[in-house]
């Protein structure tokens, strides 16, 4: 089993800050590939940004968070981080941090689908508004 626990989440005005963390325990964590999702009130849940298991910890995004959020990885410590930044009230959900042992060369076609996930965490709340 890996367990994983986000934190970082809050109120922020548009246009300021937030840096989300996912920390794992349970297992060998440098396995895994490691996605953020978001889920709004009454929406499905969105594929935001995976990083890779592999040396180079290749990056993904979906389109509308692209130039303004960062996933990065400190594997000593177990953790990956999501850095927010020009946050817009759209942005407003619940993230959800998600891992799975997948290849990673299998990674670019399946990062941003739900189910292809093994372990997620609980969710923490980020509200973007003035």
């Amino acid at each position: 089993q890996l367990q994983l626990v986000e934190s970082g989440g809050g109120l922020v005005q548009p246009g300021g800050s937030l840096r989300l963390s996912c920390a794992a325990s349970g297992r060998t964590f440098d396995y895994y590939n490691i996605a953020w999702f978001r889920q709004g009130s009454g929406k499905e849940r969105e594929g935001v940004s995976c990083i890779s298991s592999s040396d180079d910890s290749k990056t993904y995004y979906t389109d509308s968070v692209k130039g303004r959020f960062t996933i990065s990885r400190d594997n000593a410590k177990n953790t990956v981080y999501l850095q927010m930044n020009s946050l817009k009230p759209e942005d407003t959900a619940v993230y959800y941090c998600a891992a799975v042992a997948l290849d990673p060369s299998k990674l670019a076609g399946a990062w941003s689908t739900p189910r292809e996930y093994d372990y997620w965490g609980q969710g923490t709340q980020v509200t973007v508004s003035s």
